[in-house]
């Protein structure tokens, strides 16, 4: 196993910059040059002094940029051009064994403007929910059309850890781990490439929370342009719970059941139901919950069972935490399909029931 530790200095690249420009390590090898827009260069060392045991060693050191030779000697000047400059850049002896390598990526420095994601309209850059109090949860964005990139790095952590978080990165499995004094967290990039999957495995979930979840990633694009994006949250502010069961009964009664994924005992995790009918036709609706006529909405804090209204096509129900202000979990519904027989006892029970003048409530 391949184990790289985020604080990690590398002893063969030395740098130095010749104007006020700041960098920090990334990663082994991975060097962030943080750029105002204005030009400058920054030098790469591609051996240690100390190993230089003659003169003509230096002049034997060829530089390649992104596999194109550049330049002769132990130093290399990084030609900083607005956000441009990055790239692969390799140090190759006489026989072009590689000596050292490192990859320079761009990062604007404090600035607003945004080139790798897009923010949708009243949204942040990256969306985060929970299925439910675990610890675990989930981030998605979305690629801006003309730059897609990938994650270059993760890191969570508690707030109050910001300054003490120990990061790191398994290369075999891509997952990064990030350690603190007040939580333990594990992240990696989905097959989508556009989301990632966190959990802190210290979180207690019967504890309340006290700090919040600072969760930043990293991206990169195919020119070396390298943005970080930020979200601070609790997880009761982002707790989504997954679809309700529901099943019918029979034609008049409905009923439905907590999600399978949500903690237990429900007595301590509450959930609260909205539900609604549908009425009018969707016989092809795929979700008649959507585009649909409803009739009134109606909250119900812990009954998981619903009595149906005549000439109603489907019930809809959908689920959020009953003690916070959370997000409400997509909707579920039960198609309803009375038989013909059943409509037509149910017009002779009516006529019945108005000769005997019984109200029906």
């Amino acid at each position: 196993m391949n184990l790289f530790v985020f604080c990690v200095f590398c002893p063969f690249l030395r740098v130095s910059c010749s104007n006020p420009l700041s960098h920090w390590t990334l990663l082994p090898n991975v060097l962030v040059l943080e750029v105002d827009g204005t030009w400058g260069d920054h030098q790469l060392s591609c051996l240690a002094e100390d190993s230089l045991h003659r003169d003509n060693q230096t002049r034997d050191i060829v530089w390649r940029k992104n596999g194109e030779e550049e330049a002769h000697g132990n130093s290399y000047q990084v030609r900083l051009v607005e956000s441009l400059g990055g790239g692969n850049y390799t140090c190759h002896s006489k026989d072009w064994s590689v000596l050292n390598h490192t990859e320079v990526l761009i990062m604007q420095h404090q600035t607003n403007r945004r080139r790798i994601l897009e923010k949708p309209e009243q949204e942040d850059y990256l969306k985060c929910s929970a299925q439910n109090y675990s610890g675990e949860f989930h981030c998605s964005w979305t690629w801006h059309t003309s730059r897609v990139g990938k994650v270059a790095f993760i890191k969570a952590r508690h707030v109050s850890d910001d300054n003490s978080t120990l990061c790191s990165v398994d290369a075999s499995t891509q997952q990064w781990m990030c350690s603190s004094a007040h939580g333990n967290f594990t992240c990696s990039v989905d097959k989508s490439g556009n989301s990632i999957s966190c959990q802190d495995k210290q979180h207690c979930p019967f504890a309340e929370e006290s700090q919040q979840i600072h969760v930043t990633v990293y991206v990169k694009t195919s020119q070396f342009l390298l943005e970080s994006y930020s979200k601070l949250f609790f997880l009761s502010e982002i707790v989504k719970p997954d679809k309700v069961r529901i099943w019918k009964v029979n034609t008049t009664v409905v009923e439905w059941s907590y999600p399978s994924s949500w903690n237990t005992p429900y007595s301590y995790f509450p959930l609260t139901f909205q539900t609604f009918q549908v009425r009018g036709k969707c016989r092809e609706c795929e979700n008649p919950c959507k585009g649909s006529k409803r009739s009134k909405v109606r909250r119900k804090l812990d009954i998981c069972l619903f009595r149906v209204k005549h000439r109603v096509k489907a019930v809809c129900v959908r689920a959020k935490d009953a003690l916070c202000d959370s997000q409400w979990s997509e909707w579920s519904h039960v198609r309803l399909r009375r038989s013909r027989k059943s409509n037509k006892n149910r017009h002779l029970q009516n006529s019945v029931r108005k000769k005997e003048n019984v109200l029906e409530l």
